[in-house]
């Protein structure tokens, strides 16, 4: 079972992808297209062109996890606009927005890393 945890490194690719594509296929286009090792233990994320389904690849250190969603009703209501980037980067709790359909952009978490400062 996979669980994207807090800590790991999210890239939302901006272009859609093949969904033809497998393990292999997506791996490629991390090299290629995103110019990112798909070894790194990032999860890459993916769309079809019609913003109906969701693919998540990740190296876990023993193997690759492909990951496959797509909306039984309904179209993605958010994706990146980046035409100059070929990925952008998100954070844990966005994907998961993300992935119950959801705008992503819209949520209000804490900030990633507060400085924590003596009181005296």
């Amino acid at each position: 079972m996979i669980q994207v945890t807090p800590h790991m490194r999210v890239l939302v690719a901006v272009q859609p992808a093949d969904f033809r594509r497998g393990i292999d296929g997506l791996a490629r286009l991390c090299r290629a297209a995103l110019c990112e090792d798909p070894f790194s233990g990032t999860v890459f994320v993916f769309r079809n062109r019609r913003r109906t389904a969701i693919k998540l690849l990740v190296y876990d250190g023993q193997g690759f996890w492909l990951c496959y969603k797509r909306l039984s009703r309904g179209k993605l209501r958010w994706w990146p606009l980046h035409p100059d980037e070929a990925a952008t980067p998100m954070q844990a709790h966005e994907l998961s927005v993300l992935l119950s359909g959801g705008d992503p952009t819209a949520t209000a978490a804490a900030p990633q890393w507060r400085s924590v400062t003596a009181q005296g």
